[in-house]
């Protein structure tokens, strides 16, 4: 799926980040969402790889990066450590600034990345996603139940890792079936992929700790910055079909955030990168471009 790219395992000071590179040009970080990997990147690194250097890690705890045991706090998982983690993999590929694109989780994790390391992030695309502390300070029925495994997710271990890890292909299919406009986009070498790293019992556990944390230590970090913004262009773009176009305004919600805001919706769900590959890539291209 990622021809051309070569593989690394790069140590950062929390984790080893199981990471692609490849293509030549301005360095693009590229960051993945629940439940998936790098590899929902598929069509587009490869295109991107012809005007940018294209990074596709997989984040701490999902897919063959490593995944650190949680504690009570979930500080191993916070927003502020996956994004540490990510700033120094670029460095350690020779890149002190570079452009982020985040789908989902990934869209947190660059958003708190920018927040933390304004030095390194040139511009910001993020994927689909609200911030987090909007969603949980506005919650009502539609997002709860569109977003119901927020609230699953964090129950305390080891309910949520009982119950996904007694058939955890099962609720991956379920999962990326119920957001998606059209489950035909999932690709089955990508597919394969999502299936063989999520039914490990370690990332099973670890992605719950992602959401832990985004309850608990990321809202901390959030509210100490409530005043801070985005100083950075940021580029959003969410799907026509999705909970974020029926519940959010969703550049509002983003102008509250950061100084400089675009975007739009496009034809699709959640999984815009697999679902509407040409939009993406042509919005992705016109802004890091």
């Amino acid at each position: 799926m990622f021809e051309g790219f070569t593989a690394a395992d790069i140590e950062t000071d929390g984790a080893v980040i199981h990471t692609l590179h490849g293509g030549s040009g301005p360095p693009l970080l590229l960051l993945h969402g629940y439940p998936q990997t790098h590899a929902m990147w598929h069509k587009l690194a490869p295109r991107l790889a012809e005007r940018f250097t294209v990074v596709v890690p997989d984040l701490r705890g999902y897919g063959d990066s490593a995944k650190p045991p949680g504690d009570d706090t979930h500080a191993a998982y916070s927003k502020r450590a996956m994004a540490k983690d990510q700033v120094e993999v670029m460095e350690a590929l020779g890149f002190e600034s570079f452009f982020v694109a985040g789908h989902d989780r990934g869209g947190r994790v660059g958003h708190r990345m920018a927040l933390d390391h304004p030095e390194r992030v040139r511009k910001l695309s993020v994927l689909d996603i609200v911030p987090t502390h909007k969603v949980f300070s506005t919650i009502d029925q539609t997002v709860a139940t569109g977003y119901y495994h927020w609230f699953f997710l964090i129950q305390p271990f080891d309910l949520p890792e009982t119950l996904i890890g007694s058939n955890p292909e099962y609720y991956l299919r379920k999962k990326l079936g119920s957001w998606g406009a059209d489950a035909d986009s999932f690709s089955a070498e990508a597919m394969a992929e999502y299936v063989r790293c999520f039914t490990n019992p370690d990332t099973i556990h670890a992605t719950c700790e992602d959401y832990r944390a985004a309850a608990s230590i990321d809202l901390e970090h959030d509210e100490a910055d409530m005043e801070a913004k985005i100083s950075c262009p940021v580029l959003v773009l969410w799907g026509a079909k999705g909970l974020m176009e029926r519940r959010f305004d969703v550049l509002a919600t983003w102008r509250e955030r950061a100084a400089d805001v675009a975007g739009r919706a496009l034809p699709c769900g959640h999984f815009l990168p697999e679902e509407a590959p040409d939009e993406t890539y042509a919005e992705l291209t016109r802004f890091f471009g």
